[in-house]
């Protein structure tokens, strides 16, 4: 049986506009020994979730990853003036307002809840949850800040995916959680920052009286697939997709947009095998 080691990161959550909650974190899914088969494997890369653009707008949720049987769930959108937060891989914030007052969760292990808005004008929205934590509560006229994420290594180094995006508020701004989530704005003065892409981090809220600036839109997810190159998984290195590399005894995949992972077993007599043993193969 030929297995791989599989990382699958879904778009982050827009923030939201207006008495803003910070976007979730993409959905985070990971599996060190997923069994394959020698088959062509669609790739999804899922987008992140578009600004929030206008007064009193919700973040759009992030678009979900998918390989094989793996499926990471897209941030979800961050709530705006008294709205709540989206479901998603990890949850939204809460916008602020007299009405809020509840938590959008994250989907299973992918990624924690978003975190509460302030119930009442002027003040903070939550924000959104991260891969590892919950977004924080905002408290007063300060925002929340992003939810934490978590720390991978299959690229070869150590990189943090699905960080929430920070709340704003009405006087302090939430930051952008650990693994790309971006900072909450001021409406008089930016858009809310975005998630990093390819890292689904959550994009910022921002908190916009007037209409003149944007929430921070939700970073790109990714796919990562690894295995040795040695061939002791079962998969040879005449697989194709995506960009690959070799960092110490491991070829790695990495996927940044859609695309298609064609795996070929190993032993199956492809070149890359053929050079290994010393034969020449004929065209």
């Amino acid at each position: 049986m030929a297995t791989v080691n599989a990382l699958v990161v879904a778009g982050g959550g827009a923030g939201g506009n207006g008495g803003p909650g910070g976007g979730g974190g993409g959905g985070y899914q990971a599996n060190t020994a997923l069994a394959v088969t020698a088959q062509a494997y669609t790739i999804t890369v899922g987008a992140g979730g578009a600004r929030a653009t206008g007064i009193n707008q919700d973040g759009p949720n992030g678009a979900d990853s998918i390989f094989s049987s793996i499926t990471a769930t897209g941030g979800g959108g961050g709530g705006a003036y008294n709205k709540a937060g989206k479901n998603g891989g990890c949850g939204g914030g809460e916008g602020f307002g007299p009405s809020v007052g509840s938590t959008s969760g994250g989907t299973g292990s992918q990624g924690g809840n978003g975190g509460q808005g302030v119930a009442s004008n002027n003040s903070g929205g939550g924000g959104g949850g991260g891969a590892t934590a919950n977004g924080t509560n905002a408290s007063g006229v300060t925002g929340g800040n992003g939810g934490a994420g978590t720390a991978n290594s299959i690229s070869g180094s150590s990189v943090t995916y699905g960080g929430g995006g920070g709340g704003a508020g009405f006087t302090n701004q939430g930051t952008g959680g650990a693994g790309g989530g971006g900072a909450a704005s001021s409406g008089a003065s930016a858009n809310g920052v975005s998630g990093t892409a390819n890292t689904g981090g959550g994009g910022g809220g921002n908190y916009d009286s007037e209409g003149s600036f944007d929430s921070g839109a939700g970073g790109s997810g990714v796919v990562i697939i690894a295995y040795a190159t040695d061939g002791s998984d079962g998969v040879s290195t005449d697989s194709t997709g995506g960009t690959v590399t070799t960092v110490g005894a491991n070829t790695i995949h990495t996927f940044t947009s859609s695309g298609t992972f064609t795996l070929v077993e190993a032993g199956g007599g492809g070149a890359a095998q053929a050079a290994r043993r010393g034969v020449v193969m004929m065209m």
